[in-house]
């Protein structure tokens, strides 16, 4: 039977794939670890501030308790309701790199609160950056969805990204919700909140 014959360049070129493969699981992990770090940082802004009665960095002076985090497992409504909900969830999709997705959200939010004159432009930038194909942030939306969306987009009106917001949210609350649920992020706010709770 004959034998497996390896030029030594071949070898070399192996040894070179394994190593790029120990090296992107090398970055792989940092990766983890980044966003280990900044979500502790994340909580750790919060953590002073989650004790009952005292304040979140918030300006608006909320007061982030065990009950609304709590609340936030009832619907992705009530989670993107809160701002300090939006904030962990945002930290989450980072990990998942899908952050996207709620960016697309609160900015169809924000513009459909867009005075009628400056639709034109918000438009246009949303398309941009999330709908347009192999736009910098592009959301999950299949061919059909974006073309209607781009028309929508080029004589704008209040609701020109209504069914993309839709899709997106569905998205959201069928995939990234559930995960965040389970999430280490999520149980650990809540533990530390309930301990702070019934000190």
């Amino acid at each position: 039977m004959p034998g497996f014959f390896f030029p030594h360049n071949n070898m070399t070129e192996l040894n070179g794939k394994e190593d790029s493969k120990l090296a992107e699981g090398k970055i792989h992990k940092k990766k983890q670890k980044a966003f280990g770090a900044d979500l502790k940082n994340y909580l750790k802004c919060m953590v002073p501030h989650i004790e009952p009665g005292i304040k979140t960095s918030n300006s608006r002076n909320v007061v982030l308790s065990a009950e609304e985090v709590i609340q936030w497992s009832q619907s992705l409504e009530k989670l993107l309701a809160s701002q300090s909900g939006q904030g962990v969830f945002r930290e989450f999709l980072k990990s998942e790199f899908s952050e996207e997705n709620l960016e697309f959200w609160l900015a169809c939010e924000d513009y459909k609160k867009t005075k009628s004159d400056h639709l034109h432009g918000k438009a246009e930038r949303i398309y941009k950056e999330f709908v347009q194909t192999g736009a910098i942030k592009q959301i999950n939306i299949d061919y059909q969805m974006r073309e209607v969306t781009a028309k929508r987009a080029q004589d704008p009106s209040h609701t020109s990204f209504d069914e993309a917001q839709k899709t997106v949210y569905t998205l959201m609350e069928r995939d990234s919700y559930p995960r965040f649920l389970k999430s280490k992020a999520y149980l650990n706010l809540l533990n530390q909140l309930q301990t702070n709770t019934s000190k």
